[in-house]
């Protein structure tokens, strides 16, 4: 299998008046294609800016951020936006949905940004819409659809330029229970049957049983790593 992630020595420091905040210090991670891994830790340990820095939302301080083959450290920021667009399907915690779109625009509009005609879009966001079974509720607007339902469109959306690496961010943390697991049993077959290499950060012990390795972060530093 090849690595979708390597990481190397990353460190992420943030500066707040005179002071030097260490987020991140010495990360190593690698992360094969196909995986699913759940990472883990208290408020505060990093997990969000890791998936940031893994997204090239962030950049790191030090350190190597090889992501798809890419050291994406070193790329320019329009590099770094063409880069984003091809190989990462991000997944929000509030859905992130444009409430004056249906859900069929919603998801349609990451493929606006590339030269694909009409026709092709069209067919590409309505598969993504069937495979996440909302394929008859394609013209439905986010406030007419549950929470659940808006996630699983934040999910086709995240899914419709077939990126290398799907990153969730606590994307079961403002569902109910039964919505949650609709969701994670959406993230399993995305990664059994599709093939997909994800990343989810959780605070839910019972989301991270449904990945297959569980990582844990705390104080900025990798502390376990289980399957």
């Amino acid at each position: 299998m090849a690595n979708v992630v390597h990481l190397s020595d990353v460190t992420k420091t943030y500066r707040r008046d005179d002071f030097l905040i260490k987020v991140l210090s010495g990360i190593q991670l690698e992360v094969e294609e196909g995986e699913f891994i759940a990472l883990m830790g208290p408020s505060g340990s990093g997990k969000s800016t890791l998936l940031n820095l893994l997204a090239g939302i962030d950049r790191p301080s030090s350190g190597s951020l090889v992501v798809a083959g890419q050291d994406i450290g070193r790329l320019s920021e329009s590099d770094l936006a063409g880069w984003r667009h091809r190989h990462i399907g991000f997944i929000f915690q509030f859905y992130n949905l444009i409430p004056v779109l249906n859900a069929f625009e919603n998801v349609e509009l990451p493929l606006t940004l590339t030269r694909l005609p009409k026709a092709r879009r069209k067919i590409k966001a309505e598969t993504s819409l069937q495979v996440v079974g909302l394929g008859d509720r394609m013209l439905h607007y986010p406030r007419q659809l549950s929470g659940g339902q808006e996630q699983r469109v934040a999910i086709a959306r995240a899914i419709v330029t077939d990126p290398t690496l799907l990153l969730a961010d606590e994307p079961t943390g403002d569902l109910d229970a039964k919505s949650a697991e609709d969701v994670l049993d959406l993230l399993v077959q995305l990664n059994e049957q599709f093939g997909k290499t994800i990343i989810m950060v959780t605070h839910d012990p019972r989301a991270a049983e449904r990945a297959k390795t569980v990582i844990h972060l705390d104080k900025g530093l990798l502390v376990s790593r289980a399957a």
